[in-house]
């Protein structure tokens, strides 16, 4: 039997979600028909759009919805800098945390080979986080060039949260919208929209317990954006393309679900990473954790986030020799697996190219018990050992 804690790359869906969406799966309809088919599933989508808007305190009319977070951090990202670059030709640089999720970094970078953008990269603290002060710093360089501020709610490796408030402040001083990538948060910590100074939010259902493939771009009304899609127009102009009325109502039924349980889950979350740190560090074998962590704090550190530094070991080595233990867990970024670089965050970070490679990401979620974590435990040692003999042989 496996133990699964790579809920940061995908978690189970939720029963409820799956339900609602093997539902709808069986109905008929284009929500842009007007025959009464079209209309039933019309009604679904906005019924949808206004449970998620309510559970992350945000408007019906603000929800765009999207295939998911790379879509809406593509939007997001390129929208506003061409939008705000065409009403403005000095707007082009970007100001973004050098830890984002290569949705955004590689968006960046894209703009910079195509479009003349320039950017700042903000470096985070040794412990992962952004400071407000940092980000002043790179804007006020040249506060009219600016086009946008991204920095991400929730780190998807080493777990650490951000200020998005604060942040959300300063770039407001300046007349500058700002995102957050908060795929990592919604569902895992108290997301409010109308409150949380972001002008634009990224979500995904796949990482809250609801179906893969769908998710949102949370917009203020007042944001210009230039679509990257054109057709239909379905989504405010912004997004074309036909809805997935199952996908939204899994969607939907997920977020709800995830939301209405934070009061229950955070602590048991937090409680079980904080064993399996702790448990981890007491074996002995040089095992510290990554970014910040204290107990108990899930305000600054995501609830289900372990990340684990160990000394003289290939992340990779350790990923397969875990999984052959029964443990599924992950290096860093699901969507760097497999590409023999070490983490762009932990290097951002100050970390050495060594200390980078020998990195651990077990996160939790809502089918976590305490189980898993003995499982992890159980199966370290031994993997540990043969992930060191391997780098001794090949160094």
């Amino acid at each position: 039997m496996t133990a699964y804690l790579d809920h940061a790359a995908t978690t189970p869906m939720l029963p409820v979600a799956a339900t609602a969406m093997a539902e709808q799966l069986t109905q008929v309809g284009n929500a842009s028909s007007l025959h009464r088919t079209g209309r039933a599933a019309r009604r679904v989508v906005e019924e949808s759009r206004e449970k998620i808007a309510k559970a992350i305190g945000a408007r019906p009319s603000e929800v765009v919805f999207t295939s998911g977070g790379t879509e809406s951090d593509n939007l997001a990202v390129k929208g506003t800098y061409w939008a705000r670059r065409d009403a403005d030709p000095a707007r082009t640089r970007l100001v973004v945390s050098a830890i984002e999720h290569h949705a955004v970094l590689d968006c960046v970078e894209f703009l910079v080979r195509h479009d003349g953008a320039k950017v700042t990269w903000v470096e985070p603290t040794s412990a992962g986080f952004v400071e407000p002060a940092a980000v002043r710093r790179a804007i006020e360089e040249d506060p009219g060039s600016v086009a946008l501020v991204s920095v991400m709610w929730a780190n998807n490796e080493v777990g650490t949260v951000q200020d998005v408030r604060a942040i959300g402040d300063v770039a407001h001083e300046h007349g500058i919208p700002f995102h957050t990538d908060a795929v990592q948060a919604v569902g895992h910590l108290p997301v409010d929209f109308a409150g949380c100074g972001a002008d634009l939010l990224t979500v995904t259902a796949h990482k809250l317990g609801g179906p893969i493939g769908i998710g949102a771009l949370v917009a203020r009304r007042d944001v210009r954006l230039v679509p990257l899609t054109h057709g239909g127009g379905q989504e405010r102009q912004l997004r074309s393309g036909t809805l997935d009325a199952p996908a939204i109502r899994g969607f939907a039924a997920a977020v709800v679900a995830a939301t209405e349980t934070l009061d229950t889950e955070v602590p048991r979350l937090t409680a079980l990473r904080d064993q399996l740190i702790e448990r981890a560090v007491s074996l002995g074998l040089g095992i510290r954790p990554g970014g910040h962590w204290a107990a108990g704090d899930h305000e600054r550190r995501l609830p289900g986030n372990a990340h684990l530094l160990i000394d003289g070991c290939d992340g990779d080595s350790l990923l397969y020799l875990l999984d052959a233990a029964g443990v599924s867990c992950s290096t860093g970024s699901a969507c760097q697996a497999g590409v023999p670089q070490p983490s762009h965050v932990l290097r951002a970070m100050g970390l050495s190219e060594s200390d980078a490679r020998g990195a651990l990401r077990l996160t939790l979620g809502h089918t976590s018990t305490d189980a898993d974590v003995d499982a992890v435990i159980e199966a370290l040692p031994a993997a540990v050992e043969r992930a060191r003999r391997a780098r001794r042989a090949t160094s």
